[in-house]
């Protein structure tokens, strides 16, 4: 399937909801604006199991509705490794949403978990280790994307901007790199499907950096540029990312099943991004869960700005409009003024 056209957002959060007729579908809202917060202590597998089973419990009493396997009975997880050893997804807590399914009817066999990069999550403790071979996450399925295993010829996102994309010539030899068939194929970042075609619904599980060209690394990259083939391309231009990373999250199939974020401030960085760079680093004791990525992206932004500003450097560039197309094509509010995070208590 093609997709290329700039999608509304569903804005659904399909556990907590019986699975819509395409009208309905048509008609959904986006996520409301609400951040839920639960307060972490010493970052370990104890503290992390406590957070998220008050966030799981205040979705499921906020939506009248308790999490339950549906019809396809699995659960995808996106975990983020992808700057390295220091800044991904914290185990305890990938282990801790796990726990949480499992004490709702999901099995161990029935939750997997998608990454990028097969060195990048060897490095960051995802995949077995090469000394014992085993992981924590025996008994998990663990999608590695980048083995090209996990992509289907029929689910992609097509941009006239190719992989040989050079700023310099493409304006002169754009015609013909339009006419060129051998660029044909570049022009696809090919999706991942096991979140979207496989699962009852997928859980979002980014860490946040800036980055030159988007500005905010988060919820939407992660979902993202980080969830496909052939992305390098975006991560280089600044005019292509942001419209590139709002039109792949509001495409309905992805949408429908994007349960929600979950996110930790155990570690995020502010500048030198997406790179880990410890000394640009922030910790607060903090766990974040909404349906609104554009929310929790809007949110760390601002907290982004401010340890730049404190550190003498330059906020991010106001010319980055991430969050101003992903807020128009309907996938949540950027607006912060006023917004404070909902204890979970």
């Amino acid at each position: 399937m093609r997709l290329s056209l700039p999608f509304f957002s569903l804005g659904l959060l399909p556990l907590l909801a019986a699975r819509l007729p395409a009208a309905e579908v048509a008609r959904a809202k986006p996520p409301p604006p609400i951040v839920w917060e639960a307060r972490l202590g010493e970052f370990d597998r104890a503290d992390y199991t406590a957070a998220v089973e008050k966030l799981f419990t205040k979705i499921e009493t906020a939506a009248g509705r308790k999490i339950v396997p549906l019809e396809k009975h699995k659960v995808g997880l996106k975990i983020y490794a992808e700057s390295g050893a220091g800044l991904a997804t914290p185990i305890p807590l990938t282990q801790a949403v796990i726990a949480a399914l499992e004490r709702r009817g999901y099995a161990a066999g029935d939750i997997f978990l998608v990454g990028l990069n097969q060195q990048r999550l060897a490095q960051t403790g995802y995949l077995p280790s090469l000394v014992t071979g085993h992981s924590s996450f025996d008994g998990h399925k663990i999608y590695v994307l980048e083995s090209g295993r996990f992509y289907d010829p029929m689910w992609f996102y097509d941009s006239p901007l190719p992989s040989r994309f050079d700023p310099v010539l493409l304006p002169k030899n754009w015609t013909h790199a339009r006419a060129d068939p051998k660029l044909d194929e570049e022009r696809k970042s090919f999706l991942a499907t096991p979140l979207f075609l496989d699962t009852d619904f997928w859980i979002n599980l980014p860490v946040y950096t800036d980055h030159p060209a988007l500005g905010v690394n988060g919820a939407l990259v992660n979902a993202t540029l980080w969830n496909a083939s052939n992305t390098a391309r975006f991560f280089d231009s600044g005019g292509s990312a942001p419209a590139a990373v709002a039109e792949m999250a509001a495409i309905p199939e992805l949408r429908q099943t994007w349960g929600f974020t979950l996110v930790s401030l155990e570690r995020w960085q502010f500048i030198g991004g997406p790179w880990f760079n410890s000394l640009y680093t922030r910790s607060e004791p903090r766990l974040w869960l909404s349906a609104d990525p554009v929310l929790l992206d809007a949110l760390m932004l601002d907290r982004i700005n401010a340890a730049r500003v404190a550190d003498g450097f330059k906020p991010v560039s106001d010319e980055i409009r991430l969050l101003e197309f992903a807020a128009t094509l309907g996938l949540g509010t950027q607006k912060t003024a006023g917004v404070q995070p909902v204890p979970a208590e």
